[in-house]
């Protein structure tokens, strides 16, 4: 879109999609962060968090909390209630302003896995997945690790 006039819907859509942004935790502990929004957008008034950053920051508690509840031989992953699809094993999470929620990670052969959620639809399903690599290597915790990118990002 150009600078011509936009209407309500359209400015409205031009603000949320900037609002964008998603973190990964590879099997060594490293974070990468990512801003999946194009250049050029306009960034949205923060003052006003919206339903996929709202959704985005509990979920992040959730994770934490869930892990402190785990073995070292478990990790965190996510079930899927509809049909035989097995299970994600949660590497990362990101949102989409306004309404969406995306998950990172892979299945229990290691595929890649990735599943984008609208908020309206949102349910999430923790549960402890086996540990992959060696017995002695500790299991990856994001859930701190993605609690504390929220922490860095507030203050910067």
């Amino acid at each position: 879109m150009g600078t011509g006039i936009k209407t309500t819907a359209e400015a409205i859509e031009s603000a949320a999609l900037c609002d964008a942004y998603a973190v990964h935790v590879d099997k060594k502990g490293n974070i990468t962060s990512e801003k999946p929004a194009p250049e050029g957008f306009q960034a949205p008034d923060l003052s006003k968090k919206s339903p996929a950053e709202w959704a985005y920051e509990r979920i992040v508690l959730y994770i934490k909390k869930f892990e402190e509840t785990l073995d070292s031989d478990h990790e965190v992953g996510m079930g899927f209630a509809a049909g035989d699809v097995g299970s994600l094993k949660i590497q990362g999470m990101g949102y989409f302003a306004p309404d969406v929620v995306t998950f990172y990670g892979e299945d229990g052969d290691g595929s890649k896995m990735q599943l984008i959620q609208h908020v309206s639809q949102l349910n999430v399903m923790l549960v402890a997945e086996t540990k992959a690599g060696e017995p002695e290597e500790a299991p990856t915790r994001i859930g701190f690790k993605l609690a504390q990118d929220l922490e860095d990002a507030k203050k910067s």
